[in-house]
């Protein structure tokens, strides 16, 4: 299985150059990776990408900045509120793509809701990925952890519960400056507003992830929700080729 992927650059809403990875031909997918993760990481290194793309998609894969290989600016002017889905959206009209599916992990998974639910993104069908309950409404006290990661970085040890945390950050060669002011960028939400996410929507997680909550209660309170499960915590399910298989299968049923 090929994932040879071409690589692309556009400039974002407010001139931050951001990286996009494409593949394959046919109905348009773009797919938002997860924190401090990237395309490369979640979508092309374990041939989810590729397995869509011979299921015939033509698949996009967005890097958010401070993120793979798009800009990680320090100016706090860079990181308004929602700036991510404000990113996607500008992939979007980069791409030139009107009628689209959707898919996002974790991260890629909170913006794409996010953006649903504030009316900015009008996806045919979505994926959520790695996502439940806590994820979303209460995204400040995962958020705080992360920030702390960053804060400690060089006297987190062994024992602390947020060391492979910080190994994850470190083995990524995050911009911990930029990182840090990313994290204040998504609000929480009010898990009511739910129900603007009228799409058919997927929603897939491991079978001892538990990162983000409940994902099987994520998908009860959507109105129009498959869930799927899929072996592996939050880390280890991206590496696994039932994520992609189950992801085809849905959106090829």
């Amino acid at each position: 299985m090929s994932n040879d992927a071409t690589t692309e650059r556009f400039a974002s809403f407010d001139g931050v150059e951001l990286a996009l990875h494409r593949v394959g031909e046919g109905a348009p997918l773009l797919l938002l990776h997860g924190l401090f993760s990237s395309a490369q990481m979640n979508w092309i290194k374990w041939g989810h990408a590729q397995r869509l793309a011979d299921a015939g998609f033509a698949v996009a894969m967005l890097d958010f900045r401070v993120h793979g290989e798009s800009a990680a600016p320090h100016d706090e002017a860079a990181y308004p509120e929602n700036v991510l889905v404000r990113d996607t959206v500008a992939a979007l009209a980069h791409l030139g793509w009107d009628d689209y599916v959707l898919g996002g992990f974790s991260l890629g998974a909170r913006t794409s809701l996010h953006g649903v639910v504030q009316g900015l993104l009008e996806p045919q069908r979505l994926i959520v990925g790695g996502m439940g309950t806590a994820g979303l409404g209460e995204w400040s006290t995962r958020s705080a952890f992360f920030r702390r990661v960053i804060d400690e970085f060089d006297t987190i040890g062994r024992d602390d519960p947020a060391y492979f945390s910080r190994q994850f950050l470190k083995s990524q060669g995050v911009d911990r400056v930029a990182a840090r002011l990313l994290l204040g960028t998504l609000p929480d939400m009010e898990l009511g507003d739910l129900d603007r996410v009228t799409m058919p929507t997927l929603v897939v997680c491991g079978d001892e992830d538990r990162d983000n909550g409940s994902a099987e209660e994520l998908a009860a309170l959507l109105p129009d929700a498959t869930y799927v499960e899929v072996p592996g915590t939050h880390m280890s399910s991206v590496t696994k080729p039932e994520l992609g298989q189950r992801m085809a299968e849905w959106l090829t049923a």
